[in-house]
């Protein structure tokens, strides 16, 4: 039987981010964590681009432009989407998810989504560091894996 067993090893990995640029310092806190974990897990530098957008509704064009190039083992997808006292929030959470998820399955290529939806800033503070941690580590392992079914 060949097991394909979790390997956080991302010395040999091509990583594209996207970031949204709303919510700033939340969005500054998701890629100084993701970025942290990155280099932690071996990913170089150089390897690694970055793309800013204005919000999460532009999220998923980029990492569909991204995903095409074949340039990138893995994606990752930063961004905070915070509830206002309209619909408005549940149109770019859903949508934006929606958008991240359709690009990872048409792609093959893997996405991290660390694209925050909160009630509150505070809730979206409290969770920024832990997620873009999380998101390094997901698109990491993910991108191995499929390297290991190849």
């Amino acid at each position: 039987m060949k097991e394909i067993v979790k390997n956080l090893n991302g010395t040999e990995l091509r990583i594209g981010i996207v970031q949204s640029r709303f919510n700033t310092v939340i969005c500054e806190g998701l890629l100084s964590s993701c970025m942290a974990k990155l280099a932690e897990q071996g990913v170089h530098q150089k390897n690694i681009t970055l793309v800013s957008v204005p919000g999460a509704l532009e999220i998923p064009l980029l990492l569909q432009h991204m995903a095409q190039s074949r340039k990138y083992d893995a994606l990752i997808a930063l961004g905070a989407v915070i509830r206002g006292d309209t619909y408005h929030f549940e149109i770019v959470a859903n949508e934006s998810a929606r958008g991240v998820s359709e690009v990872q399955l048409h792609s093959g290529i893997p996405i991290a989504n660390a694209i925050l939806t909160t009630d509150t800033d505070q809730q979206a503070v409290e969770r920024m560091q832990v997620k873009g941690a999380e998101s390094a580590l997901v698109a990491i392992e993910m991108a191995n894996l499929l390297k290991g079914l190849a």
